[in-house]
């Protein structure tokens, strides 16, 4: 069945997709807001639970290809439930983990469900939207991953410290489940296989160039992302021994976290489409700037708070902006491996990121890391201002925007 024509909002479903990405994204960052618990229940040192952020989006580089390619013929909806099921089995083996080893083992899980199951969220809202309501759509269902940063992750990490990471873990499966009951019941079956375009017989079917534009878009979150997560990986541990914020206090500065990530949402919900790459642009820009201020003025928990808050603003819209360009630079062909490539791009720059911040906290100390994390982003923002015009010869029709 393909998406509506009329220009009716599908406001409910979406809403429940976005809800499945909101539980999916606070478990994938569960374990950020509480290393030091976790690090110290588990006899390990804070950077290598950090790397469990690592493994699992490792898994998720390795694996989201094959398993989009071996799963392009089966349903959207149920392929979107299948993967949600995976991913609360997983939590409750994380929250019977007594060893780490165990622990990363139910991460690899994890990661194998979190990685089909965005390469598959993402094209499936194009297919419950018309054309002209696709950037509102996906606005939408991604602020369910802005939702877990105000929510998901400081509510696990309050859980977490009343009643132990593992009750962290426990509870984030009973909602993954939750979800996964909605979806049956308000989710529609949609048609997404394409026919092959036709040809002429003896002539090679035409190159398709949208693979270049999607390709810089990959490589744009890929740079911009690893250097966000280099740093907010460890955003604990920096709060407690850069800062000075009271580890009970940590969770409550990632909800203001979290709710100004929503703010930058709205802002690129507002000017993304009038003006995609300026939106885009001064977004990764402000990003540098504000990842600056805070490694060199975010001390006690109220400037902590300011300062992480005007962060969550610059990255905030990002995501979004990230997603839209990449459905909009998929021609129909190729759209439904578009969600795999910027899956397998965040998620390489999830884990390559912490892996990074890792090396530089082990070896300079957490004070390093956001100077580190700044310039990565920079290298990112030159990467966009130098393959802007590539990607318009790319895609002429996008050339009069922003």
């Amino acid at each position: 069945m393909p998406a509506p024509s009329g220009d009716r909002f599908p406001l409910l479903r979406l809403l429940v997709l976005a809800g499945a990405i909101f539980v999916s994204v606070s478990s994938e960052f569960l374990p950020t807001g509480l290393l030091p618990e976790i690090a110290a229940d588990l006899d390990v040192s804070e950077s290598r639970v950090g790397l469990l952020v690592t493994i699992f989006a490792l898994t998720v580089v390795v694996s989201t290809a094959p398993l989009t390619l071996l799963t392009r013929r089966f349903s959207r909806k149920w392929l979107l439930i299948a993967m949600l099921g995976v991913f609360a089995l997983s939590n409750v083996l994380a929250a019977s983990a007594e060893t780490y080893e165990a622990l990363a083992g139910a991460r690899v899980l994890g990661g194998l469900a979190h990685g089909l199951f965005w390469a598959v969220a993402t094209p499936y809202t194009a297919l419950l939207v018309p054309a002209n309501q696709l950037a509102r759509a996906v606005s939408v269902t991604t602020a369910g991953g802005s939702f877990a940063f105000i929510l998901g992750v400081p509510f696990t990490a309050a859980v977490g410290n009343a009643l132990g990471w593992r009750a962290a873990f426990a509870v984030m499966a009973a909602l993954v489940v939750g979800f996964a009951l909605l979806a049956v019941f308000l989710l529609p079956v949609r048609e997404h296989r394409r026919p092959a375009p036709a040809t002429h017989p003896g002539v090679a079917p035409a190159r398709d160039t949208s693979w270049t534009a999607l390709g810089i878009v990959a490589v744009t979150v890929l740079l911009v992302a690893i250097g966000h997560n280099s740093f907010y990986t460890y955003i604990a541990p920096w709060a407690i021994e850069v800062a000075g914020v009271p580890g009970d206090q940590v969770s409550l500065m990632l909800l203001f976290y979290g709710i100004a990530g929503a703010v930058g949402l709205l802002v690129a919900a507002v000017f993304g489409d009038r003006y995609p790459r300026l939106t885009m642009n001064l977004m990764i820009a402000a990003l540098i700037v504000t990842i600056l201020l805070v490694a060199v003025g975010g001390r006690g928990l109220i400037l902590a708070v300011v300062v992480l808050s005007l962060w969550s603003v610059a990255f905030g819209g990002l995501p979004s902006l990230f997603h839209t360009r990449a459905l909009h630079a998929s021609s129909g062909r190729i759209r439904d491996l578009a969600g795999a490539a910027i899956t397998t791009a965040f998620n390489a720059a999830i884990g390559g990121g912490a892996l990074i911040g890792g090396i530089v906290f082990d070896n300079l100390g957490v004070a390093a890391v956001p100077y580190v994390a700044a310039l990565i982003v920079a290298v990112g923002l030159v990467w966009v201002l130098l393959t802007d015009p590539l990607r318009i010869r790319s895609h002429p029709s996008e050339a009069h925007r922003g």
